[in-house]
């Protein structure tokens, strides 16, 4: 999608279920929101993951430059109000990195979780960043393509396809946006910023990354309080594309910690599931007859079932549905029927499912779960 926010025409694509909590992913300088796609998969079963294309690169406008960090900030958190999002977790990657520590200063209120992969609080030598804007103004990006690669990933996965796409996604960035961005980069220095974060954070570093090393990692962390630092074996630069299992596993694993709490967790769930005007009326019905049932339920079905990450919930509610559906339960199918505009389950999903559930559990079944449905989309519509 594209939105129109502060000067410029940003583009982003939403991935996972719309009342999840949201997850800000910013990728790095010269590529694009694709640098990210091995995670989605993962990372869209829990969470509401919103991947833009920066100023300057991908789909969104190249304006002149130069840029600022600040101002790369400025844009994500004009594209959080667009959508509508007071609050995020942010992870960033290399120069994407940088912008979400500035968020998290400029706005703290709006950052949750902060994940930090290959980046710095600076990243010297700033000439470096301006040769290479004069360079690529000049000569376009191919004049520094193999230099820049060459720093992505470990020699060993040069060859490999994922490798091939980086280079691809590096030419296809407008080079105005490209040598603004650097110039940024070149400016920056983070570090008296970023040793006043509190926010919970996670710090990522290739072992063999060249332009932001364990070094500045191990920088980072002592200077965010209380920040975990986990280093990417067999990776570079590029950690998300060249090592993506490792990269993915410890965000999920930072972001979606083991459950203490199953009633705390599995409350939380129900309220993005059911919404909190559902659970507001539920939680004012119980008496003392129910409370122990009520509890039994939040903490095994929603806190045990629900809040797991290994299904996707838009998969739990088209499972959820075809029970009822079958077993008849109409009541619990027309409350999961409202709650599937908060898992990403579509009419055209439902109604699918429901062929499926007249093969196998009898077209009776299904033909009164039809007639339901119709009905409770009616009353929604209207």
């Amino acid at each position: 999608m594209f939105l129109r926010r502060n000067d410029i025409i940003q583009h982003v694509q939403i991935s996972g279920p719309p009342n999840a909590t949201p997850l800000l992913l910013i990728h790095s300088l010269g590529t694009c929101q694709h640098v990210w796609d091995p995670q989605i998969d993962t990372l869209s079963r829990s969470f509401r993951v919103i991947r833009p294309d920066l100023r300057g690169h991908g789909l969104s406008d190249v304006t002149p430059g130069p840029y600022s960090i600040e101002g790369l900030a400025a844009d994500m958190l004009a594209l959080l109000d667009g959508l509508g999002i007071a609050r995020a977790h942010v992870a960033g990657l290399s120069i994407g990195g940088m912008v979400a520590q500035a968020m998290a200063v400029v706005a703290p209120e709006r950052v949750g979780a902060l994940i930090l992969v290959d980046t710095a609080m600076v990243i010297p030598p700033a000439n470096l960043w301006r040769e290479r804007a004069a360079t690529v103004r000049a000569n376009g990006m191919e004049a520094v393509a193999d230099a820049v690669l060459a720093r992505w990933t470990t020699p060993g996965f040069a060859g490999n396809p994922a490798a091939l796409g980086l280079r691809a996604m590096l030419l296809r960035t407008a080079p105005e946006g490209y040598a603004a961005a650097a110039e940024a980069i070149a400016a920056a220095d983070l570090s008296a910023a970023t040793a006043r974060l509190t926010n919970p954070t996670l710090i990522l570093v290739g072992a063999q990354d060249q332009a932001t090393p364990p070094a500045a990692a191990e920088a980072m962390r002592d200077a965010i309080a209380g920040a975990r630092l986990a280093v990417i074996a067999d990776a570079a630069h590029i950690a998300t594309i060249e090592q993506p299992e490792a990269i993915t596993a410890a965000i999920a694993g930072f972001l979606t910690p083991d459950i203490v709490d199953y009633y705390e967790a599995g409350m939380a769930v129900r309220r993005q599931v059911l919404g909190d005007a559902h659970v507001d009326r539920a939680g004012a019905a119980i008496t003392d007859f129910d409370r122990a049932f009520q509890h039994f339920i939040t903490r095994t079905a929603w806190g045990s079932v629900w809040a797991s990450p290994a299904l996707d919930r838009r998969t739990r509610s088209l499972l959820t549905l075809a029970m009822m559906a079958a077993l008849g339960h109409h009541e619990e199918f027309k409350l999961h029927i409202r709650a599937s505009r908060n898992t990403g389950t579509s009419a055209a999903d439902i109604a699918e499912m429901l062929i499926q559930v007249g093969v196998y559990a009898g077209i009776p079944a299904a033909n009164s779960a039809v007639r339901v449905a119709k009905e409770t989309y009616k009353e929604m519509d209207a």
